[in-house]
């Protein structure tokens, strides 16, 4: 928590659950399971509230839609500064229609940011597979529908790095993973 220009800002980058863990750690499937997915028809949200961005961490497929809203009676300039995929900066006025943008190759992570309110600040991971999720207050993540084989699964985090496992998931079977990470 700290204040700029008079309003109360929410540090997220580093902050932790008061269970111990850690929230918006990007976990994903980074090899393993083979085929293609089917890209989600449903758009990914990334809204703009009380000037933060809204999820933190998000996830989306390549070739699935991002919709990105503006909830805040304040203009909002949204800079997408990937590195692999095209970079692009957009204001968004209060009441303004939604952006709407796909991404074309996997990238872990893109930074977001807004060119009006500096702190605040998003990550995408941008997959090729359906195999992630975020962490949130409970610190815990679920992957769901992952079919048998090795995979090598990422976990990511903007404060502390990230982590890399290698886990055998079987058929008809809960595979349990954790990470730890420290300051």
């Amino acid at each position: 928590l700290r204040e700029n220009q008079g309003r109360t800002v929410y540090v997220q980058d580093g902050a932790g659950n008061t269970n111990g863990t850690l929230p918006n750690v990007f976990v994903f499937a980074k090899t393993g399971g083979g085929g293609r997915a089917a890209v989600p028809s449903t758009p990914v949200v990334l809204d703009q509230q009380g000037c933060i961005f809204v999820p933190h961490v998000l996830g989306i497929m390549v070739g699935q839609t991002l919709k990105v809203l503006n909830s805040d009676f304040t203009m909002h300039n949204v800079h997408v500064k990937s590195k692999i995929n095209p970079q692009w900066n957009e204001s968004q006025p209060p009441g303004a229609a939604p952006i709407y943008k796909k991404f074309a190759h996997p990238e872990i992570m893109i930074p977001v940011g807004c060119n009006e309110h500096p702190w605040m600040k998003a990550y995408i991971g941008v997959v090729s597979n359906p195999y992630y999720d975020v962490t949130g207050t409970t610190g815990t993540f679920t992957v769901k529908n992952v079919p048998p084989g090795e995979y090598t699964i990422e976990a990511w985090t903007a404060t502390f790095g990230t982590q890399t496992k290698t886990v055998h998931v079987r058929a008809h079977h809960a595979t349990t993973l954790d990470f730890t990470f420290k300051q």
